[in-house]
């Protein structure tokens, strides 16, 4: 299948923000891209002005992007297109964990504790919950199970401070909160995890009616591979892009600005899309995208 994903992010500043964003699909997906996906960023006083964008890898792989947004503001846009097979993400029933002293140096940052993943606190309860679940995929699933069940998901739940530890205890929280605590009590089983942040559209599943945003899950290392879980949703999903990946949601920022600014507008879109449509570009029409074979 074909996959149109993009975003349109308006920000208003009174004077230069230097500005560091993680928007552009993971390079472990660049194969996959039908159309280019080429961020334009352009400045909200002149939008003739095309603000010059540098490009660079940070220490996780993740591809990254840094300007200096001019006094005013500006829009950062993109629109592209992916290829997915269609299918569900792959379930490792089998897999088995793989002990600490084998895993390959690249996997052991992710036993560690980070900003928001606190493994010294948790390490009891995840020992206490899961210690007698069998190792490997069983006891990640048990994980999974228990952080969907035990918090409770709402967008006036957000809170960007909020901690794995703290979600434990408050049982509320937004995607970051969900896949934070799944990837602390993890590490604290010595399973290597790693938090993730992309697109995910409603492919195959009932059409969310809240506005489209981009999604936070993780990945756990089990078996010599990488396996993707969303402990929000609990359920392999269709056509999911990785955007970045980190130790946790300090790494894998949308956005690091350097000066205070206001986000005037923020729009995501991720659909499922005609093959012959996929080359038709999106464009800004009464305030929302359409493809501009539609319009003519």
């Amino acid at each position: 299948m074909q996959i149109r994903y993009g975003y349109r992010i308006e920000l208003l500043c009174q004077h230069d923000l230097p500005l560091i964003t993680m928007l552009d699909v993971h390079p472990s997906r660049r194969h996959d891209l039908v159309r280019p996906d080429e961020m334009l960023v352009t400045s909200l006083v002149d939008p003739s002005l095309h603000i010059p964008v540098n490009q660079y890898l940070d220490q996780f792989g993740n591809i990254c992007r840094r300007m200096v947004v001019p006094a005013g503001g500006a829009l950062l846009q993109s629109d592209g297109v992916v290829h997915d097979t269609g299918e569900p993400e792959p379930v490792g029933l089998g897999a088995r964990e793989v002990l600490p002293s084998r895993l390959p140096d690249e996997a052991l940052v992710y036993l560690l504790g980070s900003r928001y993943c606190e493994t010294d606190k948790l390490a009891p309860q995840a020992w206490s919950l899961f210690g007698h679940i069998p190792a490997g995929w069983e006891r990640v699933q048990a994980v999974v199970d228990f952080v969907h069940n035990h918090l409770t998901f709402g967008y006036h739940f957000a809170r960007n401070t909020r901690t794995a530890a703290e979600a434990f205890e408050e049982r509320v929280g937004v995607c970051r909160d969900f896949a934070h605590l799944a990837v602390a009590l993890c590490r604290c089983l010595n399973i290597p995890a790693r938090y993730c942040n992309g697109y995910l559209g409603d492919i195959g599943v009932p059409k969310d009616p809240a506005p489209m945003d981009f999604n936070a899950w993780f990945e756990v290392y089990l078996g010599g591979r990488w396996y993707t879980l969303d402990a929000r949703h609990n359920q392999p999903r269709i056509g999911r892009v990785v955007i970045a990946r980190g130790r946790d949601a300090t790494d894998v920022a949308m956005m690091n600005s350097f000066g205070p600014h206001v986000l005037q507008r923020f729009e995501v879109i991720t659909e499922e899309v005609e093959e012959e449509a996929a080359l038709a570009p999106m464009v800004p029409r009464n305030g929302r995208w359409q493809q501009q074979a539609a319009l003519s």
